[in-house]
């Protein structure tokens, strides 16, 4: 520590250092000494500042720490007090304490607290919990990193728990009847009759309503990343997190902890994000979407704590048009000009550029603590593939992408631009990288696989190094040893450069993770790459890389627990089956196959994998060895759904012919017999369930019909009365009597719960319902990116449930566990699975 006192001296002696700066008359001292003087005296101020954001942001972590103790702590004495006893009054906590030393507000001005692990709702935040008898409010520790810049008006995002409670009005014509014992709803005109069981008829009635479900679903894990069409998403935080995005979830994940966070605010696809120069402050920018009332969603930027995961600002709702494609943040640094010695003012890195998504590629400017946009200007017809400023210099922005560099410059409230110049050099298609190196000159990445560095303050190349890379230059990094990595397209090379541009060190990352797409440098020579099959890798140039986040690469719908064990598949368009762990989340193998997944199921040993592809074929997998057990084809149409039988004797196909195919069984799944098919569907079959004794299985179809069927005859089942009191193993038909409300309950354009499937619907909004095996629960998957959760039977019109967001696109799947612990869903085309625990 002694040899560090000079250094913070040198730090706030400013008026002797102006002195220096400003003096005509230094006698003995040349121009360029005070050039060198002053650029070691910015670099020492930049380590320090650095220093100083690395220890704000321990600390917040810290103290978020605590105050989980501190809440865990209280609920667990909440539990221990007897009822009718009040609970003994606590003293001043630690953080608490912390926060009045560091000179916190106590008058309530923070944002929303987190009450007992879910945040208030963004639009209506809770009031701060009191404490002690005068009842002052105490700020959440969480907030300390960033209490200077939080606005009263903060929403928490940190949960996506909203109790979907609906307005009372009229439902969809739902007509029970007593005489026939069943309920008849009717979608696109065609009547949908439901069997009630003996055991609920005589009570039942449509006036009663359903209660909320007693649990809950918390968002535990993320997997994927979203590196097939976003660039430089990926960062290392202070407190050891990366921090990255998938879907509308911004994910920041401790590698050494093996534990995720999440922040939820985005309500649809996230497609950029930048740091703060303080670490702690992070801005994403998302794309235009719509409700399920047929609302827009506005693209926008938001603003918001790594460490409390709470929104300070949200920026340019109704100013962007499709999407904010590229943010960044302006420095805060203080950097003396090119010539003369007066130093420049300090932002304060209070600027945001952002590039909206539009014909004409809008660059602005926003001051975002104040919410409000500085100045704006068109950048390019065509597309823009990053935007960020100089990280010394914050008057100057830059943007790069199909054909173009831009220099602009930010003086007087107004943008002006110069044009980057290649003069001798062949102008590339596509500029796809910029970074920017100690001394201030910008570096591009093209796609010609060149390096060109840019003089700082200047749009020429003055030095260039050609095909760096075999294909273009994805990815920049500059390393804080003055060096510089490379990440290659074609190549999937990563390069380590010298000072001098001469090629140190080089790796080739695997093919099966695909093309680097960004490069972020961690602790000490770990680099993370994200690559553009939607992988995030973790390594060095000396040591090679491995997997670290698995993603699919394509639009996923088939999802199917393990019967036994903390283990699911995953398949989908990319022809990927992925076997995981939710224990390790990770994947434990993963096999490419020949067509496009589309359905799965497990064997009731586990042991055995089924897999319906799009083309009519489906195949055994071995579960143990993802060797291929079997493969065969069944017409030439999608397979939608694969499932065995509960006592293993049967495999039943569901295809989009019209027809299921069923199959008996051997060898614990490894032979299989065409026994027969079924034929009676006048369309698609969607889902199939069986019955726990495996007599006989039910099948919806996409014209909104439920029919039974016998496996040993392939015969269609007409007798009410010998399927009306079946004890079903499963609940993954999205009509029948048991979930049909979760389809009246959800809201129309016109906000009545008519429900989805009122006339003039498709009939397929929602794609796929899973009850819990202790028969409690009925979760649900729908078009419009949530996940509802229902208690069950769900058979009353206007049936509460809880809602979660997380998916930006249709969620596709949705499945318990064996042991009920955790919830599974998967996006559709944002290739994400979530993983959430039941609490």
């Amino acid at each position: 520590m002694a040899e560090r006192g000079p250094a913070f001296c040198g730090l706030y002696d400013t008026s002797s250092l102006l002195q220096y700066c400003n003096d005509d008359n230094l006698s003995g001292t040349s121009g360029m000494e005070v050039d060198d003087r002053v650029s070691a005296l910015e670099q020492r101020l930049q380590l320090q500042e650095d220093e100083l954001a690395v220890l704000k942001a321990a600390l917040a972590d810290a103290l978020r720490r605590l105050r989980a103790c501190e809440e865990q702590g209280a609920a667990l004495r909440a539990r221990s007090t007897p009822k009718g006893r009040a609970p003994p009054r606590l003293g001043t906590t630690a953080s608490g304490i912390l926060i009045r030393l560091a000179g916190t507000p106590l008058n309530g001005s923070g944002p929303p607290r987190r009450v007992g692990g879910y945040a208030t709702s963004p639009s209506s935040p809770k009031k701060e919990a009191t404490s002690g008898r005068s009842g002052r409010r105490y700020l959440s520790p969480e907030r300390l990193a960033s209490v200077r810049r939080e606005d009263p008006r903060s929403r928490t995002t940190s949960s996506s728990s909203n109790c979907s409670a609906k307005k009372e009005g009229k439902t969809k014509e739902v007509i029970f009847s007593m005489e026939e014992g069943s309920v008849k709803m009717f979608l696109r005109g065609r009547p949908v009759p439901m069997l009630i069981p003996d055991a609920l008829a005589a009570t039942y009635s449509l006036d009663t309503r359903s209660e909320l479900p007693a649990c809950r679903l918390k968002l535990d894990w993320v997997y994927g990343y979203r590196g097939r069409d976003c660039r430089a998403n990926l960062y290392l935080l202070p407190t050891g997190e990366i921090v990255y995005f998938v879907a509308s979830v911004a994910v920041l994940y401790s590698v050494e902890e093996q534990r995720q966070r999440h922040y939820l605010g985005h309500n649809d696809d996230i497609k950029c994000l930048a740091v703060h120069p303080d670490m702690v402050t992070i801005a994403t920018g998302q794309v235009a979407g719509t409700t399920k009332e047929g609302k827009p969603l506005p693209p926008h930027v938001r603003i918001w704590d790594s460490v409390s995961l709470s929104t300070l600002h949200v920026l340019g709702l109704g100013v962007f048009d499709r999407a904010v494609c590229c943010v960044g943040f302006s420095s805060a640094r203080t950097s003396p000009p090119a010539r003369g010695w007066r130093l420049r003012p300090v932002n304060g890195g209070n600027l945001l550029c952002a590039v909206d998504e539009s014909n004409d590629h809008i660059l602005s400017v926003w001051d975002w603590a104040k919410e409000a946009k500085v100045v704006d200007s068109k950048c390019s017809n065509e597309a823009v593939l990053g935007a960020t400023f100089h990280p010394t210099d914050p008057t100057l922005l830059i943007t790069c992408g199909k054909s173009h560099i831009y220099f602009w410059n930010l003086e007087g409230g107004s943008l002006s631009k110069r044009q980057g110049l290649f003069e001798k050099h062949e102008k590339p298609k596509y500029v796809l990288c910029v970074a920017f190196l100690e001394g201030g000159d910008v570096v591009t990445g093209d796609s010609a696989g060149n390096l060109y560095v840019w003089g700082k303050g200047g749009n020429r190349i003055t030095q260039a190094v050609l095909g760096a890379h075999d294909g273009g230059v994805f990815g920049l990094c500059a390393l804080r040893d003055g060096t510089l990595v490379s990440g290659g397209g074609r190549d999937r090379r990563v390069v380590l450069w010298g000072s001098d541009y001469s090629k140190l060190q080089e790796v080739e990352v695997p093919e099966d993770f695909g093309p680097v797409r960004t490069v972020a440098e961690g602790r000490g020579d770990t680099l993370f790459v994200g690559t553009t099959r939607n992988s995030i890798l973790q390594g060095s140039v000396h040591t090679g890389f491995s997997l670290l986040v698995q993603g699919h690469m394509d639009e996923l719908w088939g999802l199917a627990t393990h019967p036994s064990g903390a283990q699911f598949v995953t398949c989908g368009q990319d022809k990927l089956v992925h076997l995981w762990s939710s224990e390790s989340h990770q994947p434990l193998w993963s096999r490419v196959i020949e067509d496009p997944a589309r359905s799965a199921g497990f064997h009731p040993s586990g042991s055995v994998l089924a897999v319906g592809t799009v083309t009519g074929r489906w195949l055994l997998l071995d579960t143990e060895t993802h060797d291929l057990v079997a493969i065969h084809t069944d017409g030439n149409e999608q397979i939608s759904v694969v499932s065995f039988s509960p006592d293993g004797a049967y495999l039943a196909v569901g295809s989009h012919d019209n027809l299921v195919y069923v199959y008996t069984v051997d060898q614990g799944g490894r032979k299989v017999s065409r026994l027969g098919k079924c034929s009676g569907h006048s369309s698609f079959i969607t889902h199939l369930d069986w019955a726990q004794d495996s007599s006989l299985f039910v099948t919806n179809s996409g014209d909104y019909e439920i029919l039974y069927w016998d496996p040993a005859t392939c015969k269609q089942i007409t007798s009410a009365d010998a399927v009306r009191n079946v004890d079903w193993a499963t609940a993954t038909c999205v009509l029948g009597f048991g979930v049909f409300a979760d389809i009246v309950s959800l809201p129309t354009p016109d906000l009545l719960p008519k429900g989805i499937w009122s006339e003039g619907a498709d009939g397929t909004d929602i794609n796929a319902v899973a009850r819990s095996h202790n028969g409690q629960l009925l979760a649900s998957a729908d078009d419009f990116g949530k996940v509802h959760l229902f208690s069950y039977p769900c058979c009353q019109p206007r049936a509460l449930s809880h809602k979660y967001g997380g998916h930006s696109s249709h969620v596709t799947n949705v499945a318990f566990l064996w042991d009920d612990s955790m919830a599974l869903t998967t996006g559709g085309k944002d290739t994400s699975v979530l993983q959430w625990r039941v609490v």
